[in-house]
């Protein structure tokens, strides 16, 4: 008589398909991760993938969704720092996701759901960067220049690393600290 598996529920099952999922496309990326290579990492099929995600793409969109949970979650716990920690730490935070960073930039143009998952985060991101600058007291008419300066610093923190002191002086200056 087969052995079979442990009864599991659907959502834990989903759950460890997207670690090893996270684990791979941060490690070496979305084009070396293929369905099959995910399922073995995941330890099932590779149609059990097919029964908890439509594409790779969706695969990835989980992966960016649990990661942005996480670090919102996170970053809520650093209420009581400055402005320029917050943005120091989520400049470092990107940066340790830097592949999954491009992967959304280079698949934008291929992927709606891709393109629509990287609006969304940046109108919950901008939204914050918003309520910061207005927290901090600037002036209404120059937020959305600070904010999208901000963004384009950090984007650029990530495709051209400095030390630490640098980054923390861009941050320091970005919120006006």
């Amino acid at each position: 008589m087969a052995r079979t598996k442990r009864e599991q529920a659907p959502e834990e099952k989903r759950n460890e398909i997207v670690a090893a999922a996270r684990a791979l496309l941060v490690q070496e990326g979305y084009d070396a991760t293929s369905i099959s290579r995910l399922a073995a990492a995941a330890g099932v099929a590779p149609n059990t993938i097919y029964w908890y995600f439509k594409d790779k793409d969706e695969v990835l969109i989980a992966v960016l969704d649990a990661e942005l949970t996480a670090s919102m979650s996170d970053y809520l716990q650093l209420q009581t720092t400055s402005r320029t920690e917050r943005l120091l730490w989520v400049a470092n935070q990107l940066a340790q996701v830097s592949r999954l960073v491009s992967t959304v930039h280079t698949r934008l143009e291929q992927s709606p759901a891709i393109h629509a998952w990287h609006e969304r985060f940046h109108e919950l991101s901008e939204g914050v960067l918003r309520a910061e600058f207005q927290q901090a007291g600037v002036a209404a008419d120059r937020i959305e220049a600070r904010v999208k300066i901000s963004v384009f610093a950090i984007e650029g923190l990530l495709s051209h690393p400095l030390p630490e002191a640098e980054k923390r002086a861009i941050c320091a200056a970005l919120v006006g600290e």
